[in-house]
This record gives C-alpha cells, structure tokens and sequence, in this order.
C-alpha cells in the first residue's frame, strides 16, 4: 500500500458520510481511467494466479462473480479459469421489473451486453436473488477496500442487499488494484451502518484476510 499513490478525499468536521463517498468515488474513477489497456490486461492474468492461491476456494463447486466494467480489474481470465477448474459459476443479471438476479456464466461467447453502459451478462436463465445461496464463495467489484474490511461500491447499494441472501460465513472477496487496498488505520474508507464489509481483498499483487 503506497499512500503517496493512493487518491483521499479532504474529510472535515461537517463532512457528511455520503459526500466523502461521492468524493472518494470521483477520485478513484479518475486513477482507474488514466491506467492503460496494457496495465490493465497485466493485471487481469495477474489476478487469476493471486485468486487461485487463495484457500477459501479450496473445495468451492459454486462461486459468485461479476463481469468486470472497462476500467475494473478485468475478470473475464478468473471467469474462464473458475470453469475451466468445473466450478459453477454465477453472474449477476437485470430479472424481471429490474431486479437484480443471478444466472450460470457459460462462457464468454454467451455474454450480451443488454444496455449501455452495463457490464455483460450471461445469457442462461435467471435464478432469481436467493440464488447466492449456492455460492461457496462471492467474488465482488469495489472501487476501495481498507484492511478493516470496509468496501466502497460504485453508489447502488445493490452488493449491500445483495449479499443478504448469501449463506452466513460465505466468504467475500473483494477484487481491487494494488493502489486501491487502503490502510484503515492511515486513511480509513467512510462506512454507513448498512455498508456490508468483505472479509478478504485480491489484487494482482496478492491477497489478504480483512479484519475489523
């Protein structure tokens, strides 16, 4: 963790909590855009090997996951490796009156970006929200995450009720650039009471158990 690379907001007295997020997320966003395919394309392959070393996943036959936006780590190589180990693997997907579901990733050449703007999804059938049940595992985006385990998202709130129907003690993994993983006792990410934390973090460089 290099806090001379890593954007923080200016936080004041009054700040409110969901300013300092919009701040943050701003400033993040801006880093993730400046940094280049080719960075971009080392971390992704990068990513699979530190995922891959990480024991939760011993044993897992079900995993949660997500398809990457464009500047996100890429996930579309661990996405390939999951399955290529016989893994299931479970995408979210828009279901009916947009809700968020979950569908079976089969492959790259089934995903279909439905809206502008939106990561792919798989073209399987929705299982509905209390399909992350199934998950050994939950594989999830953040912009940060600090070494207390807090995550910041993208502002949805969708991962916070998401993981509400997931198995109690599945753990959680959130995936993030090096520069993105923030020391909670130097620079500490703004959690509200209803921010889910995640209990470990991967980034291409390795990865590490969270705690509070």
């Amino acid at each position: 963790m290099s806090a001379a690379a890593q954007p923080y907001p200016h936080v004041s007295d009054g700040s409110e909590s969901t300013e300092v997020k919009d701040e943050f997320r701003a400033l993040l966003r801006a880093a993730r855009q400046a940094r280049s395919p080719r960075r971009r394309a080392e971390a992704a392959a990068a990513l699979v090997d530190v995922v891959g070393t990480i024991p939760a996943l011993d044993g897992a036959t079900c995993v949660a996951a997500y398809c990457a936006r464009p500047t996100e780590p890429d996930t579309g190589p661990l996405l390939d490796a999951l399955a290529a180990r016989g893994v299931e693997v479970l995408l979210p997907v828009l279901g009916a009156g947009l809700q968020r579901e979950w569908a079976r990733y089969a492959g790259r050449d089934d995903l279909r970006q439905r809206a502008p703007g939106r990561p792919p999804e798989p073209s399987t059938p929705a299982l509905g929200a209390d399909a992350l049940a199934e998950a050994d595992v939950i594989l999830a985006p953040a912009l940060a995450v600090d070494t207390a385990g807090t995550r910041l998202g993208q502002g949805g709130g969708w991962y916070d009720r998401a993981l509400g129907f997931a198995r109690p003690g599945t753990p959680v993994i959130a995936l993030v650039f090096a520069e993105e993983l923030y020391d909670a006792a130097v620079h500490p990410l703004p959690r509200e009471a209803h921010d889910r934390t995640v209990d470990l973090v991967a980034t291409p460089e390795r990865w590490l158990r969270l705690g509070s």
